[in-house]
């Protein structure tokens, strides 16, 4: 092994710029590698963060000045091709393999990780999602770790919820007992599982028994998020996320249905500022609510959030930890969240956070920041205080690097004991 070690990364999406929680976290986890390894990046692109050549092209640029080498980044075959997405799906149908099989073959993006492994020998190879088991063939016999940023297949569960027509919600229920089975026969088989919560630890390890895991949370740039000291307007209230994402989605869904509208009953000059991208038809709808300005994309969230009196993350779907907490953390914002919103963090009630999950009672909350000064000085201060101790990148990132390294001292490794790419159990056909 080399002075500095070499980890090869495999991406399901480019992580450049960092205007999704996943694309967030995967580039600071190459930053703080890139501390102390050398990092080949293999990845894929997917339309929604680069929708077309020179958004692509751009992000490849960036990143070639953050990591050791990134190969050609390869468009996902079925976003481009609607007759590829119906054959991916009818493939998974009948096969009995989950979905990502097939949304992740591409021979494009094979040749590039052959051509990495042809020129330099990886000691660790870093998947960034269990998306991408299909290539698990293809690489040496080395240590293997996987990064988990959602239990995918508890998302999917709760994805189905409310999902019309009933038969798309069978499918997708088919599709995430089909997830859970891989994670069950794959995960044991990694030599580490990097979880982004302890509560999505214990829920890997009920489902996959003898899944070795380390908890790295997100985290925030505590450097690049600081309070401002700037005045806040009176009644602003921010959501921060994309609506693309299904939790998110529903989450705006939940916001301007069951709670914006009692808020403004209570205080009618509050406004509510939504920051991420959004359907046309979307954006018209919420921007029509009273008080409601949807802006979009934004490519720098900190001067709407220094305006924010409450940030608000009335999620109640998903996993993993909310960079949009830490971030306002970070910025010393008051926060008030749902259970689900905040599950997995370093979440205290009335310190760092307020947490309510009916609409009354997150309604009330927000309007509490909204008018008591000493609460939302506390709930500040404690967020910064929090942010900084415990999901600074700086934190987070030794944490993930020391992992590596008790991966590498391991005085013996026994590689996957078999590179097949579905559970022994689950029927298939020829790809």
């Amino acid at each position: 092994m080399s002075a500095r070690p070499r980890v090869l990364m495999l991406t399901q999406s480019l992580p450049y710029p960092p205007h999704a929680g996943v694309a967030n976290r995967t580039l600071n986890v190459l930053r703080q590698l890139r501390l102390e390894y050398d990092v080949d990046l293999v990845p894929f692109s997917r339309a929604n963060h680069q929708p077309d050549r020179a958004a692509r092209e751009a992000a490849w640029r960036a990143l070639q000045n953050i990591v050791s080498s990134v190969a050609e980044p390869t468009p996902i075959p079925n976003e481009h091709s609607r007759i590829r997405k119906i054959w991916d799906h009818l493939r998974a149908l009948v096969s009995g393999r989950a979905y990502t099989y097939y949304e992740y073959q591409s021979r494009a993006f094979g040749d590039r990780l052959r051509a990495v492994l042809r020129q330099r020998r990886p000691d660790v190879v870093h998947f960034d999602a269990h998306d991408l088991y299909r290539w698990l063939p293809e690489l040496p016999p080395t240590p293997i770790a996987c990064t988990h940023h959602n239990l995918e297949s508890e998302l999917l569960r709760l994805y189905t919820i409310g999902l019309k027509p009933a038969l798309l919600r069978h499918y997708v229920r088919m599709q995430a007992d089909r997830v859970e089975a891989l994670e069950r026969w794959l995960c044991p088989q990694f030599d580490l599982n990097v979880m982004v919560s302890e509560v999505d630890a214990e829920r890997l390890r009920a489902i996959a028994p003898g899944s070795a895991t380390v908890v790295v949370p997100n985290g925030t740039d505590t450097d690049y998020f600081q309070p401002t000291g700037a005045a806040t307007v009176a009644g602003r209230v921010v959501f921060v996320g994309p609506t693309y994402s299904h939790p998110n989605r529903d989450a705006v869904e939940f916001l301007l249905q069951d709670i914006w509208p009692r808020i403004r009953t209570i205080e009618a000059p509050a406004t509510l500022h939504l920051i991420g991208r959004n359907a046309d038809a979307d954006r018209a709808r919420y921007a029509a609510a009273p008080g409601v300005s949807p802006l979009g994309y934004v490519a720098d969230i900190r001067p709407v959030l220094a305006e924010a009196r409450c940030c608000v993350v009335p999620i109640r779907i998903g996993g993993g930890t909310r960079l949009k907490i830490l971030d306002a953390w970070a910025m010393g914002k008051a926060v008030v969240s749902t259970s689900v919103g905040c599950e997995g963090l370093d979440a205290v009630d009335g310190e760092n956070i307020l947490v309510r999950d009916t609409p009354d009672a997150f309604t009330d909350a927000v309007v509490e920041v909204l008018h008591d000064g000493a609460l939302r000085t506390r709930l500040e201060r404690n967020a910064r205080r929090t942010a900084i101790e415990t999901y600074s990148w700086s934190v987070v990132g030794r944490r993930l690097r020391s992992a590596y390294h008790q991966l590498l001292d391991r005085p013996t490794f026994s590689p996957l004991p078999h590179r097949a790419s579905v559970p022994p159990s689950t029927s298939v056909v020829a790809p």
